[in-house]
């Protein structure tokens, strides 16, 4: 399990420089919510010195989608528009004390939402629509271009890593073999221009694609078929699994059910899982086990149990009872699992 930096936690948990900029004046969107991450990046640039002055987010996603749009703000801030585009997605995770490779397409949604923002303000165009034939993961909404540029910036050399760091391929597979295309040419083109060793380029075929069918996807994704437009992704099952015997879950009468929450932003939605687990640690820690927040990953909540409550019997009807509390404190259906 990788261990998040502390700022990377304070960042998903206390988000600066979230909520609209009414004033800006440089506006970069990427992504879509029918993909499962989304990002609007909204920039104040003072004309005179091109210098940014405020910058603030709205994201959908995950706590790593959030951490990393809000640490991208406090970065830009004072700095001329040359300077911000001379940053990478890895100066994000940087910034953050590093990100697992699985959630590093997160700090790649803010480099692109930063370059169509400043393209925006110089009344260039930012091309984020796919042309034909230019869509390669209908799943998650990829095209060549972003492909591309993740490669270059970081040095891809694999098929997983371009999943990891766009969300390519990271559902149904069937664009496998136009993500290899792409990235054996762009590494082909790379080695010629001594970025990357010539042993080092990918080449078509080095990867089976049947052996990546038994790792985890991207964000839980199964395939999602669909026309040419992004197609959303199947979500995984939000029924709890069942019992051989019906038990009543422990944590089931503790706290008193709260009333239908108003719709919740993101972060509001995270802050409140965050509040009500908190909540259930003092009954779970009288008998010597205790429960964490790790992650939220759309309806996919991530926690963390130790002491007794590991190896415990009844762990699946802990987590099942905070499933149930959960959802009642949000009024939506969610998903609890445990993570070591």
């Amino acid at each position: 399990m990788w261990d998040y930096s502390d700022k990377v936690k304070d960042y998903f948990f206390n988000p600066k420089n979230a909520g609209l900029l009414a004033d800006a004046n440089a506006v970069g969107e990427v992504g879509a919510i029918a993909c499962g991450d989304a990002l609007k990046l909204m920039l104040k640039v003072d004309p005179a010195t091109d210098v940014i002055t405020e910058a603030r987010f709205q994201t959908f996603g995950c706590g790593s989608a959030i951490a990393s749009s809000s640490a991208l703000t406090e970065i830009v801030i004072g700095k001329t528009l040359d300077e911000a585009l001379a940053l990478t997605n890895q100066d994000i995770a940087d910034f953050l004390g590093g990100l697992p490779p699985e959630k590093m397409h997160c700090s790649v949604m803010g480099y692109e939402a930063l370059q169509a923002a400043v393209a925006h303000y110089r009344g260039e165009t930012w091309e984020d629509d796919h042309e034909e034939g230019a869509l390669v993961c209908k799943c998650f909404g990829v095209d060549e271009g972003m492909i591309e540029r993740a490669v270059r910036v970081n040095k891809l050399t694999a098929p997983e890593q371009v999943t990891f760091y766009t969300k390519a391929g990271g559902g149904c597979l069937t664009c496998f073999e136009a993500i290899e295309e792409v990235l054996a040419r762009v590494n082909a083109d790379m080695a010629d221009e001594g970025l990357i060793e010539v042993t080092a380029a990918y080449r078509i075929g080095s990867v089976d694609p049947r052996s990546l069918k038994g790792k985890p996807r991207v964000n839980g994704a199964k395939a999602a078929p669909g026309a040419k437009s992004a197609a959303v992704a199947v979500p995984l099952s939000l029924t709890p699994p069942k019992e051989s015997a019906p038990r009543q879950s422990p944590l089931a009468s503790l706290v008193p059910p709260p009333s239908a929450p108003a719709p919740l932003t993101a972060v509001q939605r995270i802050k409140l899982i965050d509040k009500a687990i908190e909540e259930l640690r003092p009954y779970l820690q009288q008998d010597g086990g205790d429960c964490e927040l790790v992650d939220v990953d759309g309806n996919l909540v991530s926690v963390k149990l130790s002491g007794a409550c590991i190896g415990c019997q009844m762990a699946s009807v802990t987590i099942s009872g905070v499933q149930q509390r959960l959802m009642e404190k949000l009024g939506m259906p969610l998903r609890v699992v445990p993570v070591k």
